[in-house]
């Protein structure tokens, strides 16, 4: 892989970062493409994204799905934290 980045993202708690990663887990066991490969650690309270890719337009399509993915889910638990 010739491409890396690696994102820290920090969460409101670890609650959020079990949820997030259950939810990505089926996207980093099984990538839909073989351009890119990511990984996903957990580290106090920030999530760790580490993306590889062949080629920087891969790097950039893995990286903008992986981030709307965390996106959407956190906006999902903080409208469903609004609602209790």
């Amino acid at each position: 892989m010739k491409a890396k980045a690696t994102i820290c993202l920090k969460t409101p708690s670890e609650k959020y970062q079990e949820i997030v990663s259950k939810a990505l887990e089926p996207e980093i066991k099984k990538t839909p493409t073989t351009r890119s490969q990511a990984t996903f650690t957990r580290e106090k309270e920030l999530i760790v994204l580490n993306v590889a890719a062949k080629d920087t337009v891969a790097l950039r399509a893995a990286v903008n799905a992986y981030l709307r993915w965390i996106n959407s889910i956190t906006n999902v638990l903080e409208i469903l934290e609004s609602m209790s």
